[in-house]
């Protein structure tokens, strides 16, 4: 049987804070989501055109593309 004092150890653990404090932040991202929905808006569009850029001038500056890339890949994840 597991005990309130066994229960208490386990959230109190560092993994168990470590998951939490994910999660608690993976929330504050959702809402922030959908309270702003503009600002989302705005950094899908940055990243498409950055992709439609990188595709235009790929033949001619393939290390340049991929930067743009690599650019709106890092706008993706903040």
């Amino acid at each position: 049987m597991f005990s309130l004092y066994a229960l208490f150890r386990a959230l109190t653990s560092t993994r168990s804070r470590r998951a939490f404090e994910r999660a608690a932040t993976e929330v504050m991202v959702l809402l922030d989501a959908f309270l702003r929905p503009g600002k989302l808006i705005a950094e899908v569009e940055a990243m498409r055109s950055l992709q439609a850029e990188a595709d235009r001038i790929e033949a001619t500056h393939p290390v340049r593309a991929e930067l743009l890339r690599r650019e709106a890949a890092h706008t993706g994840l903040r």
